[in-house]
């Protein structure tokens, strides 16, 4: 399998983004690429589904798209794959904790691992991982940083409250 990659600018900092024959791999945030091992890689600002991507990223930042429409390539366990599936389930401007994902894929005593395959998930923003918060309802930890987390949630949010 070879992957296809293409850089863009955003305001929460350079996502690299990451595609497949079958669909968008990764979204990356900076210096992240060592943890996602997706071999080989070609750069191609051109290819049409990260020029979409990006299309589609850029119109969720200005707060113009609440659900991504692009084929999703997770590399992963049946686990992990479960759980990034559970991430795209959760609704735009809502949030779930671990355990409500852990009961949502039919393992609710795997919060812990439920975790460990959110904190794993290859397509931030468009698996929203960022909608996963503590059971208390705070923030918890994020690829992009709890600044970013922070930041994604707040267009949601301010999106819903001018509906």
């Amino acid at each position: 399998m070879s992957y296809y990659s293409k850089k863009m600018a955003s305001p929460v900092g350079e996502l690299t983004l990451l595609a497949s024959d079958r669909g968008l791999a990764a979204v990356l945030w900076q210096k992240e690429m060592a943890r996602i091992r997706l071999a080989p890689i070609t750069e191609d600002p051109q290819h049409p589904l990260l020029l979409e991507t990006e299309r589609q990223l850029n119109a969720y930042f200005a707060g113009e798209l609440k659900q991504f429409t692009l084929p999703l390539d997770f590399v992963g366990t049946e686990f992990q794959k479960k759980v990034w599936q559970a991430l795209v389930a959760i609704p735009y401007g809502e949030t779930r904790s671990y355990a409500d994902i852990a009961r949502a894929i039919g393992h609710p005593a795997a919060v812990r691992a439920v975790g460990a395959a959110n904190g794993r998930n290859p397509i931030s923003i468009i698996a929203p991982c960022h909608r996963v918060i503590g059971t208390n309802g705070k923030l918890t930890g994020f690829a992009g940083g709890l600044e970013a987390k922070a930041f994604l949630l707040a267009i949601e949010k301010s999106d819903l409250l001018s509906l």
